[in-house]
């Protein structure tokens, strides 16, 4: 990389997981250590792809450049460079010269802040031309638009001539022969329209630009400037702010860096990150991100990425990476863009030679035909129709909290036929809570084997391995990872570690064929949750049981994607008995459950409902997701709470847990499909009535340039209101539902803080212990069936079939009034569940009654947040299709 000489143009999806990764710092050239430099520019002058190409060979002979990109609708070029060998100011001078309006971006500014009056060549011309029309009463007026045509000609003179010198034929070289066409026939008053109503639209064309691409650059512009170290008070540069500082961050302040909450507590505005609008509460140890907002009180973080590492940088390069990246519907469209321009300019030629050559009448006629043609050859509008649509709708998705990684993702969202989703961490929250943990036989003491427990889950990442972790300390014992020697993860089974010489398998049943332990002891007491085993030495010794609770809004998800004709299907590592447990806390609403699945299985299953029922989406968040979420048409990665495995290989990320997120993404790719095949339409539609036009002997030269430069400005405008938010989100942000979780999430943390006893803290969990002796009960109904298919690996002893009636799943209720019942007992269980779809009540119910004893309250009775702290067990909040209601279950 020493020459420097060599363009790396557009980055494609591949280098998507580059980007992802922090910035890199320096280069080896082999001869010398290079820094290599982003600068981002905001250049005004380019207005569709065709300036594309000249950017390029502008930047491509600077020595010193190594790569260039241009994101076209934000007037966007950032040119990767060494500041040694070539300094932004020279960069800029090669724009300019061309009169491409180029200007360097500084770090944290918006970005591609434009005037509102347009420049003073399109003023000048505009009232030159407007004095033209007074020709008639005095005939020396009519030069006037000549001059209008001069005067607003230079920028399009200057990029022409670049373009030109480049042997690139783009919409300046045509705009401006179609002007010297109309002055040489003598049509002063038409060339002097031309240039007017091109660099008008031009203008407009970037101020809507500008106001797209405003959500990305307004979160970096949040980013302060300068912070304050906390343990001296100094002011330094944020960029100078180093891995493992602790920074203050006063109430009203934006934290400036990811780091940790060392000091004091507050709440946090996270929806510049994850869209989700309530505030979400803060205390140490807790994690907080660069760009959100702290509106209540004092904290000190102590900083874990540099400021060009945190997750507003990484959001920021993703955007910039997926809006570089080229979906199949662009590409098409720039290959027909190809051949479309040529054979239209030699068209064009052909019509104001050959009747010259024949001597035909009113050449002047065949010669305007000409012009319109030439200027009909530039399809600016067509090749805006895509790019400019996919920029808008990525920065809606990244708004609300899902970054994209390009264009095809998005277009793939709006053709998903089927939905799968993991279970732990995913449908559920992965918060797992130990119900039980058995010694099996009295081969070793619990403290023994709890010591050997956690040490060896403290290497571990999965959500299970902190719950065991947990459970040992609230034994008051402490593990010792560094003990533990030839640790191993085995996907989809368990883990392996040797501690004190004993060879200690933790996992599930497949851990225990590779442990070369035979015997599997059912344990009637744990049925309806995840069982886990410890093997010693080829023994099993303990035995544990796990719970874990469905996230907040997983169930609606579902139901929307339903509503919109997606099939929704569970594909879990764990066992049958858990994955029928979260089906039921989950209504009953999936249509297909395959469990004890490999992480080859999932992969295998998604192909298999590839070619069944369509594109599919697979929705995960661990290291064993990796492959299925990049086999799937679109994977969808947990981002914040997820795997850095499952993030890289997935397609998109959720920046929040909030599942409800999912159908909201498939929403917006839908609609970006419709509205690049309006822009097309339109796009073509106007080329075909000029050319029409033409063609019927009427050629106006001013209409065939309104057509191009109108129809762009038409394309611009139409792919804005994709920015705009749904009328279902905004009936969902807020309102009740959002209320009950804001309240239940804060009461729970000054609870804790306050060291209060556990009474409206646990009533805020929400689904944590004080709910899990009353689930909602699904409302048999007859009026809607589907069918769910539990699959069981190919290792059980036998595969049996049973038909169970709508009745034989309320005999199974043991633990709460929703238990897990006895389903799990079958290896393929064919149910038809009758009706319930809500976790609460059906679309005609007004109150919500629990089964459980001592455990029901009606909507009228107890539905205020303020509830909680008078006694009340468990606030949730449940929605069906027609209504918010709100429940709270008391004592």
């Amino acid at each position: 990389m020493g020459g420097g000489k060599r363009l790396a143009v557009v980055p494609e999806a591949a280098e998507v997981k580059e980007l992802l990764l922090p910035a890199p710092g320096s280069g080896d050239g082999g001869r010398k250590r290079i820094k290599w430099e982003k600068t981002y520019l905001d250049v005004l002058g380019v207005c569709c792809s065709a300036e594309v190409a000249l950017v390029e060979r502008l930047l491509a002979p600077l020595a010193g450049v190594r790569a260039v990109s241009v994101v076209v609708p934000s007037r966007t070029v950032v040119v990767e460079h060494d500041p040694a060998a070539v300094s932004q100011s020279h960069i800029v001078s090669a724009l300019n010269k061309a009169g491409l309006e180029a200007s360097v971006r500084a770090y944290g500014s918006s970005g591609g802040v434009v005037g509102r009056r347009p420049s003073p060549y399109t003023v000048a011309c505009g009232a030159l031309l407007v004095a033209s029309f007074f020709a008639p009463l005095l005939p020396p007026l009519r030069w006037l638009a000549l001059a209008a045509a001069c005067a607003g000609a230079p920028p399009l003179l200057l990029r022409g001539l670049a373009a030109a010198s480049r042997l690139a034929l783009d919409i300046n070289v045509l705009m401006l022969v179609a002007v010297a066409g109309a002055a040489a026939l003598g049509d002063f008053r038409e060339a002097g329209a031309i240039v007017f109503l091109f660099t008008t639209a031009e203008w407009l064309e970037t101020l809507a630009c500008t106001k797209a691409s405003a959500g990305m650059s307004s979160l970096m512009s949040m980013i302060p400037p300068k912070v304050v170290l906390a343990e001296t008070g100094e002011v330094v540069s944020v960029r100078d702010v180093t891995v493992g500082a602790v920074v203050a961050v006063r109430a009203g302040e934006v934290v400036p860096v990811d780091g940790v909450v060392v000091d004091g507590q507050s709440e946090v505005d996270e929806s510049s990150l994850t869209g989700e609008s309530l505030p979400v509460p803060k205390q140490p140890p807790s994690e907080v991100w660069a760009g959100t907002l702290n509106l209540d009180g004092y904290i000190a973080v102590r900083t874990t990425a540099l400021a060009e590492n945190s997750t507003v940088a990484k959001m920021e390069r993703l955007v910039e990476a997926a809006q570089n990246s080229r979906s199949k519907t662009q590409r098409l469209i720039d290959s027909c863009a190809k051949y479309y321009t040529p054979a239209v300019v030699v068209l064009a030629a052909g019509v104001a030679v050959v009747p010259l050559v024949l001597r035909a009448q009113d050449l002047k006629k065949w010669f305007q035909l000409a012009l319109v043609l030439l200027v009909s050859a530039c399809p600016c509008a067509l090749v805006l129709s895509t790019p400019v649509a996919t920029f808008c709708a990525l920065l809606r998705a990244a708004r609300m909290g899902v970054l994209i990684k390009g264009g095809d993702i998005l277009e793939s969202l709006g053709g998903i036929r089927v939905a799968a989703f993991d279970k732990t961490g995913t449908i559920t929250k992965g918060e797992f809570s130990i119900d039980a943990f058995h010694v099996v036989g009295d081969k070793v003491e619990m403290s023994q084997l709890l010591y050997w427990v956690s040490s060896i889950e403290s290497k571990s990442s999965h959500p299970m391995a902190a719950a065991l972790v947990e459970y040992s300390q609230s034994k008051s014992i402490q593990p010792k990872p560094e003990n533990v020697t030839e640790f191993r993860i085995y996907p989809g089974e368990g883990i392996y570690g040797e501690i004190n010489g004993a060879r200690i398998y933790i996992g599930n049943k497949r851990i225990m064929a590779r442990s070369s332990y035979q015997t599997v002891q059912e344990y009637d007491d744990l049925k309806g949750v995840s069982i886990g085993y410890v093997i010693c030495n080829g023994d099993l010794v303990g035995v544990f049981s796990l719970s874990d609770d469905c996230r907040t809004g997983a169930a609606e998800a579902i139901r929307e994607l339903r509503s919109m004709g997606i099939k929704s299907v569970m594909l879990t590592g764990d066992s049958t008995a858990a994955a029928m447990h979260a089906h039921k806390q989950l209504g009953c609403v999936l249509e297909e459950l395959h469990s004890e699945l490999l992480p080859e299985d999932k992969v295998r299953l998604v192909a298999e409902l590839k070619a069944r029922a369509g594109a599919t989406l697979m929705v995960g968040d661990g290291m064993n997701d990796a492959p299925a979420l990049a086999m799937a048409d679109v994977g969808v990665s947990m981002g914040l709470s997820g795997s850095a495995a499952a993030m890289e290989t997935s397609h998109a990320t959720l920046m929040s847990s909030d599942i409800l997120r999912v159908p909201e993404a498939v929403r917006l790719g839908r609609r970006a499909r419709r509205t690049i095949a309006v822009n097309v339409v339109v796009s073509v539609g106007a080329k075909a009535a000029v050319l029409a036009l033409a063609v019927a002997w009427r050629p106006v030269l001013w209409a065939a340039v309104l057509a191009d430069a109108g129809t762009c400005l038409l394309v611009v405008l139409h792919s804005m209101t994709l920015l705009r938010e749904t009328a279902g989100r905004r009936r969902r942000g807020g309102g009740e539902h959002g209320a009950c979780r804001a309240t239940a999430r804060s009461l729970a943390m000054r609870s804790q803080l306050a060291g209060a006893p556990n009474t409206s803290a646990a009533g805020a969990q929400g689904s944590g212990e004080g709910s899990k002796g009353c689930h909602c009960c699904p409302k048999q109904r007859s009026t809607f069936e589907d069918s769910v298919v539990i699959d069981m690996s190919a290792s059980s002893d036998g595969e049996h079939q049973q038909e169970a009636t709508p009745g034989a799943a309320a005999k199974g209720e043991i633990a709460g009034c929703c238990g897990a019942g006895n389903a799990g007992d079958a290896s393929t269980v064919s149910t038809a569940i009758h009706g319930p779809q809500g976790c609460c009540a059906g679309e005609e119910d007004s109150r919500i009654s629990a089964s459980a004893g001592g455990c029901s309250k009606g909507r009228r009775e107890c539905d205020s947040p303020s509830d909680v702290g008078r006694g009340c067990r468990d606030a949730r909040c449940c929605s069906s299709s027609k209504h918010v209601i709100s429940s709270l279950t008391c004592k």
